[in-house]
């Protein structure tokens, strides 16, 4: 059974940081590309930031290039989400998300599993 388990989700003010995890069971991990999506109230989720299977290279949306890093660990089966510089427009619901076939991407049709999500809260 695939499981995606993310963690880490809390509030925190603006310009703060934050790190969420994703921890997956039940894949053979090192051999997917994974993702950050983001889905905000009342809106569509949205890419965040993919990671290849061997975390050689990384992708990012134009609005948090430069602020978030996604990095992974395949040894432990986890997926992190390092956030700085956190503004209020990054409040959302992150879900993590791996893709068996591809390297990844910003296409939500790409990736296989999902996890449940983490709440991500920034006050202004």
């Amino acid at each position: 059974q695939v499981q995606l388990v993310e963690s880490g989700g809390g509030l925190v003010q603006a310009g703060g940081s934050l790190e969420i995890s994703c921890a997956a069971s039940g894949i053979a991990f090192a051999s997917y590309a994974m993702a950050w999506f983001r889905q905000a109230a009342g809106k569509e989720r949205e890419f965040v930031a993919s990671i290849t299977w061997g975390g050689t290279a990384t992708y990012y949306r134009d609005s948090v290039e430069g602020r978030f890093t996604i990095f992974r660990d395949n040894a432990k089966k986890i997926l992190y989400l390092q956030m700085s510089s956190l503004k209020p427009e990054d409040t959302a619901v992150y879900f993590c998300a791996a893709d068996q076939w591809g390297s990844g991407g910003d296409d939500v049709r790409l990736y296989e599993y999902w996890g449940q999500g983490t709440q991500v809260a920034v006050s202004s």
